[in-house]
């Protein structure tokens, strides 16, 4: 299972979260199974480059997104490419997987998606 986090630097498990999916400069993908860590870099359209988000975490295999919050598009945007997503992370990116491995994250919907990112 890979789970990814959004993410403000190059920091591995140490990094911290980034509050806004989004314009995360980067994102933690945390391969479960062999506690393989890769950070890739957010080449997407919030950054001048191309293609959305939620495609570039699929592209790096992710399964799961663990995130802080995000909006109700990006939420239907992981759901087509079979991404679950979760929200209320907060931290380092290890806290965030200890939130999510406790059973602490809720699952992201339109009822809990940041009211400010409605576009």
């Amino acid at each position: 299972m890979k789970l990814c986090i959004p993410s403000l630097g190059n920091g591995g498990l140490e990094d911290l979260v980034s509050e806004h999916f989004g314009r995360a400069p980067t994102f933690t993908v945390v391969d479960m199974t062999n506690n393989e860590v890769n950070v890739v870099e957010n080449t997407g359209e919030h950054f001048g480059g191309v293609g959305n988000t939620p495609e570039l975490v699929a592209g790096a295999g992710a399964e799961i997104m663990l995130c802080s919050g995000l909006g109700p598009r990006a939420i239907s945007a992981f759901e087509q490419l079979g991404i679950e997503v979760y929200v209320g992370a907060s931290g380092t990116v290890k806290d965030a997987i200890n939130a999510f491995q406790a059973g602490k994250l809720a699952e992201a919907s339109d009822a809990n998606a940041c009211q400010s990112h409605r576009h």
